[in-house]
């Protein structure tokens, strides 16, 4: 039952260490897309590693699962596992960590179906605000203007997406505030953030005592609004979207001595006006490929018996 304990054993200390580990680090806040991709792989390899667990237990504990997982192995390899030894707590790991699985699958299908809801939801409001006129198609308008007193935009992801702002933001923007909002929006759309967020608060959700899911879903959050940021700075200055931001957020009292739900925009604010500076292109790729190795570990441990055996 080595591989097995040692598998879920890594599972559960990537799962409390790291969220501790990136959380002391700086430069997260300075290559915000960088650090969304050591994330996603941090929990791959977590999610990896419970999952091969949970395989060698189960091919431990019962015969018909250990033909089909050794079916084309040789002998030898199968010895270097020495899963007859495991004992009978094997079974209880693969139906726990099993259980954990089609937990994780019910909690993202839940969000998927909670989210198309909302969207739905939000597409019919929209309509009612904003009805078509004689001939246009439904979607077939990249940006829709709504009558309002709060200044407000966002993005509404789906088949055909649009950008939603209404008018008291159109009065408040000025020059090419709009478009870095515009910009900014696309950004999230583009890298696809939505799916990133839906994917945090399912896990999250499921779990809420798993530290790493739960900070997985904040930091999401977090580096989301600051990958965007960055992408419409590039093309507009970090002045104007920083000056959009405060246009757009400034009578909702997130700049004020008391927190509020928002209270990460006045740090996005100051980040913008007073930019640190980037990591080099070697450091970026340094930490890229070593992300990318982490999922790589489980593998490893998961693997190296048999090829010992093999060699």
């Amino acid at each position: 039952m080595l591989v097995s304990l040692a598998l879920l054993l890594l599972g559960a200390l990537a799962a409390v260490v790291t969220p501790r580990l990136i959380a002391r680090a700086e430069w997260p806040e300075r290559e915000p897309v960088v650090a969304l991709w050591v994330w996603q792989c941090v929990v791959a390899a977590v999610l990896l590693s419970f999952g091969l667990s949970m395989t060698f237990s189960a091919a431990a504990a019962w015969q018909a699962v250990r033909g089909q997982v050794f079916a084309p192995a040789p002998h030898a390899v199968v010895e270097a596992y020495a899963l007859a030894a495991y004992g009978p707590w094997s079974a209880v790991i693969a139906v726990l960590l099993a259980l954990g699985g089609l937990w994780t699958g019910a909690m993202l299908t839940r969000e998927i179906r909670r989210t198309r809801l909302r969207r739905r939801q939000r597409r019919a409001e929209l309509l009612v605000r904003s009805p078509l006129m004689p001939g246009e198609e439904p979607g077939s308008g990249r940006l829709v203007v709504l009558e309002g007193e709060r200044p407000d935009a966002w993005w509404l992801p789906g088949a055909a997406p649009q950008l939603v702002i209404t008018t008291a933001a159109l009065g408040r923007l000025k020059g090419r505030q709009l478009d870095a909002v515009l910009a900014h929006e696309q950004g999230h759309a583009r890298a696809r953030h939505d799916w990133l967020l839906h994917c945090s608060a399912a896990l999250a959700t499921g779990f809420p005592q798993v530290p790493v899911f739960a900070a997985f879903r904040d930091e999401m959050h977090r580096l989301v609004e600051l990958a965007a940021d960055d992408v419409a700075s590039r093309r507009f200055g970090r002045l104007t979207i920083a000056l959009a931001l405060v246009e757009l957020n400034e009578d909702r009292g997130v700049f004020g001595p008391c927190p509020t739900p928002d209270a990460q925009l006045p740090l996005r604010v100051n980040r913008l006006l007073s930019p640190l500076e980037r990591l080099t292109a070697g450091r970026r790729l340094r930490l890229t490929a070593a992300a990318a190795l982490v999922p790589v570990i489980p593998l490893l441990v998961a693997f190296v018996p048999g090829l010992s055996a093999l060699g």
